[in-house]
């Protein structure tokens, strides 16, 4: 599979024959029609849950077509809320207009989401860490004593979080939690499924030179009630990507994400508040080459 062609970087979406349902953090949501939904992956980046103003070019590409990799290969699983039954061109039928959206829109089926998100972590880094640091367990699950910064956890942990609204902060939640919220055989479904996805992700990662560290899936409900994968799955966005080259344990890898900015962020006399700061050219264009480096080594 070929790279993404970088395109002309897009930071809203405009389709006015569509009803505009929701717009996140990266991705526009449109309705296509009662059954099914208009994704558009934007080139929006957030870092510390603020949008920045300047836009990643080609990101929303490499994200599209990460997640389809993914989905395709992930069907032995678990189903996904890909719609083939419905094309691009059904939905948009003005050629200037998917144009602007080549490579970057999803139409999928409109589930029933559910209220968490299904956080794996394989390793001890980031909020992780500092509970591990804290307490000597991480969401309520104890480890083993003299674990370094980076150290491969010794089996991968389920750690939810409930979904937060843009500008709002993700809050972790024991299983407990999750059961409350979903109820005890959907909660112990949705921890099965996700372990399962990870492990047979990170181990087709890490032969492709890619450490997925910890990642975080979403699920809905179709009319059946079966449990489908849904929004985006194993990208630079949902996970940190770290290159096995230069994994160290005890030292904070380099990952295939956005981190780059979060560390030229952690420079700045910024409150972590909207509005965010501008990017010097150079972060950007850094940015969006991790991106497509990781794409490149994970579907060629």
């Amino acid at each position: 599979m070929s790279s993404c062609a970088v395109l002309p970087p897009l930071f809203e979406s405009e389709l006015p024959h569509l009803k505009l349902l929701h717009r996140g953090k990266v991705r526009d949501v449109y309705a296509a029609d009662e059954q099914h939904l208009l994704i558009v992956t934007t080139d929006r980046l957030s870092a510390f849950d603020v949008v920045l103003p300047d836009p990643i070019p080609g990101k929303g590409a490499v994200l599209t077509t990460l997640a389809n990799f993914w989905f395709a290969r992930t069907t032995h699983l678990i189903g996904n809320h890909l719609a083939p039954e419905l094309p691009l061109e059904t939905v948009v039928p003005d050629p200037g207009q998917r144009a602007v959206l080549a490579g970057r829109a999803m139409v999928v089926k409109k589930l029933r989401a559910l209220p968490i998100e299904a956080v794996v972590r394989g390793y001890l880094i980031g909020s992780g860490w500092k509970d591990y640091q804290r307490t000597g367990a991480v969401c309520g699950e104890a480890l083993p004593a003299g674990l370094r910064l980076a150290d491969r956890l010794p089996t991968p942990l389920f750690t939810p979080a409930t979904k937060a609204a843009v500008g709002d902060h993700d809050e972790n939640i024991d299983f407990g939690r999750v059961v409350e919220l979903l109820g005890q055989e959907l909660a112990e479904q949705v921890r099965a499924i996700s372990l399962r996805l990870y492990a047979f992700a990170a181990e087709y990662a890490l032969q492709r030179g890619i450490i997925i560290a910890d990642t975080k899936f979403e699920f809905g409900l179709d009319g059946a009630g079966r449990l489908v994968l849904i929004d985006e799955a194993l990208t630079p966005d949902s996970s940190r990507f770290w290159p096995v080259a230069s994994y160290v344990p005890g030292l904070s890898p380099p990952s295939f994400d956005k981190q780059f900015v979060r560390d030229y962020l952690e420079t700045l006399d910024w409150n972590k508040q909207a509005p965010g700061p501008r990017l010097p050219a150079e972060v950007i264009r850094h940015t969006a080459n991790t991106y497509a480096e990781a794409l490149r080594l994970l579907t060629t």
